[in-house]
């Protein structure tokens, strides 16, 4: 199984801003600390379960994968093997690095159901769809191989030369998909941003700008490039908000 969470890791300082516009960005409300962990918290969709979720950080902003597994201690086994790093046991996961030093948590599956998309009053729709990793051209082919190899699911090569191509997980009914890019850079770690998915694009942009979130404009791949309160760029795609390509 592999159904993955998404995790915005917030500096103490923005942790209130960001989680109020995620929270609109999602249309879920923002949830109580978990107990015996504080710093995190869950976005909660009115249906189905909770995949989204903020951590307040002594450092900088960023992005990582929580994916679950029916045999942790043995998907923490093949990371290691494959060149994963772990960095820390906890209670409730494992937290790891990637060959490009990605952040990742290893934990036991829990059964879910992916929630449904956000239907705004125009009739547009939402839904975080995508965690798109990101690796400067040297990291790029054993991040791509490392993620490939660590999870089962259906791997579908892109015509872009970009793009190594998406993961998707046809059987646990995971709520994103993966899909990695590789970036001009010559060096650096590799890290990740969010996708969104909508029916309506135009329409979603001009309402996450009115949320106050920073533009970028157009990407030349056809997604729009925008940024949260925290410095996090994240996408607003042409993904379907139901079940992804």
């Amino acid at each position: 199984m592999a159904w993955l969470h998404v995790v915005l890791d917030v500096p103490d300082h923005l942790h209130r801003p960001t989680a109020a516009f995620w929270s609109r960005v999602l249309g879920w409300p923002s949830g109580e600390p978990w107990p015996a962990h504080p710093e995190l918290r869950s976005f909660e969709p009115g249906d189905g379960a909770a995949y989204v979720h903020l951590q307040q950080v002594g450092g900088p902003a960023g992005v990582h994968l929580d994916v679950e597994s029916d045999d942790p201690d043995d998907t923490i086994s093949r990371a290691v093997a494959l060149g994963g790093q772990v960095v820390a046991p906890f209670e409730r996961w494992v937290s790891l690095l990637s060959p490009g030093g990605l952040a990742f948590c290893v934990l036991h599956t829990h059964a879910g159901r992916a929630p449904g998309p956000a239907v705004w009053p125009d009739g547009h729709r939402t839904r975080l769809v995508q965690v798109c990793i990101d690796s400067p051209a040297p990291r790029h082919g054993a991040e791509v191989a490392f993620w490939r190899h660590l999870l089962a699911g259906r791997w579908v090569d892109s015509s872009d030369e970009e793009f190594a191509g998406k993961w998707h997980d046809d059987d646990s009914g995971s709520p994103v998909q993966l899909l990695f890019q590789r970036l001009g850079e010559s060096d650096g770690p590799v890290r990740a941003h969010l996708d969104l998915g909508t029916d309506g694009q135009p329409e979603e942009v001009r309402r996450l700008i009115a949320l106050g979130a920073k533009d970028f404009g157009p990407g030349h791949g056809g997604w729009h490039v925008l940024q949260d309160p925290a410095g996090l760029d994240f996408c607003v795609t042409g993904n379907s908000p139901d079940a992804p390509s």
